[in-house]
């Protein structure tokens, strides 16, 4: 049997689609003749170019990881009006792209970097701490179309950078055992002004993985966030994680997994080095337990959460004697019914 590539939007425009059909059915059963021409009159009125725009934007926003481009395909298909088209793209992109903290290439060999809020400087420039390089994003395309040097306010002081370079370097160790797809940076998104101790600072290592594989009708990806006070007063780091799980299979069907999780934790703030350590062990710690957990519930799916999908007994309210199936005989009930045999 031939297998064809279904895109996510057009399983759900058809299901969409075909639930207006039976709303229409049920509509024109349901009310009265005046009511009826008053809903058609309704249905009759074309949707405005604002209300087309807003609609492709909800579709393109919830495409899952790594499908926007599919979607965006399709639904420029189907509006059949560039105008509306683009300016639906234009505000829904970079909020994709951000919300999914997409990883592009940098042009001139500087390596990758990560579209997020947290790096985010203006318009569509977004700094990479690694390479200290600002990369200008085309949203649309999702390419990388300059690089250029970061300026001096747009980096923290020698004395953050030393705590922000250590923790990026304990991450790119973990996140390239844990994630082999996998990329992540650590930003400085308070206290960057500060000279030296006796302040308090922020940062946040973020964590983005995708495996996409539409040929095989399957796409998944993992964002982590954590944000890391450094308290000087109290020698304490404080973490706040969020996790987010997405994964997509759609042959011959579509299930979606969105799962999202958060978790705090806190460590001594010691040195650059062992702080950065402590740090990227905590993380490990967590992220290997959410996903021991997943691994958990998806184990016991069959045995307890498909069973609890399932009504425990028929409508008679009565089990079916499996143990003596030779009572019940189709021939015999049908004779019965029809007086044969007497």
């Amino acid at each position: 049997m031939t297998k064809r590539l279904i895109t996510p939007l057009s399983g759900r425009v058809f299901f969409f689609l075909n639930a207006c059909l039976l709303l229409e059915s049920s509509l024109t059963h349901c009310f009265t003749n005046k009511s009826r021409k008053k809903v058609m009159a309704e249905e009759e009125t074309e949707l405005s170019d604002k209300q087309k725009k807003e609609i492709a934007k909800w579709f393109l926003l919830n495409a899952p990881a790594g499908e926007i481009q599919y979607v965006a395909k399709d639904l420029k298909s189907v509006l059949n009006n560039d105008d509306v088209y683009d300016e639906a793209a234009s505000e829904a992109f970079p909020v994709y792209n951000k919300s999914h903290m997409i990883c592009l290439e940098m042009p001139g060999r500087f390596g990758d970097v990560l579209v997020t809020s947290y790096g985010e400087l203006q318009g569509n420039e977004y700094l990479d701490p690694k390479t200290a390089q600002v990369a200008i994003v085309d949203h649309v395309k999702q390419v990388c179309t300059e690089v250029r040097p970061a300026s001096d306010e747009e980096l923290p002081t020698p004395y953050v950078e030393e705590y922000r370079c250590a923790l990026e370097a304990e991450m790119l160790k973990y996140v390239g055992e844990a994630y082999p797809k996998g990329s992540c940076s650590v930003y400085c998104i308070n206290g960057k002004d500060v000279e030296g101790p006796g302040y308090d600072f922020e940062l946040v290592a973020v964590i983005s993985a995708a495996r996409l594989s539409p040929q095989n009708f399957c796409t998944g990806s993992w964002q982590s966030i954590w944000k890391i006070e450094c308290k000087d007063d109290i020698q304490v780091l404080e973490l706040k994680g969020k996790f987010q799980v997405g994964a997509h299979y759609f042959e011959e069907g579509n299930v979606q997994l969105d799962a999202k999780h958060e978790c705090r934790d806190s460590t001594m703030f010691q040195s650059p080095d062992d702080s950065a350590i402590a740090i990227a062990s905590l993380i490990r710690h967590h992220e290997t337990e959410y996903l021991a957990s997943l691994e958990a519930s998806y184990l016991n799916l069959p045995d307890a959460t498909f069973k609890d999908l399932r009504r425990k007994l028929p409508v008679t309210r009565t089990l079916f004697p499996w143990h003596s199936t030779s009572q019940f005989s189709l021939t015999r009930e049908i004779s019965k019914e029809l007086g044969i045999g007497k």
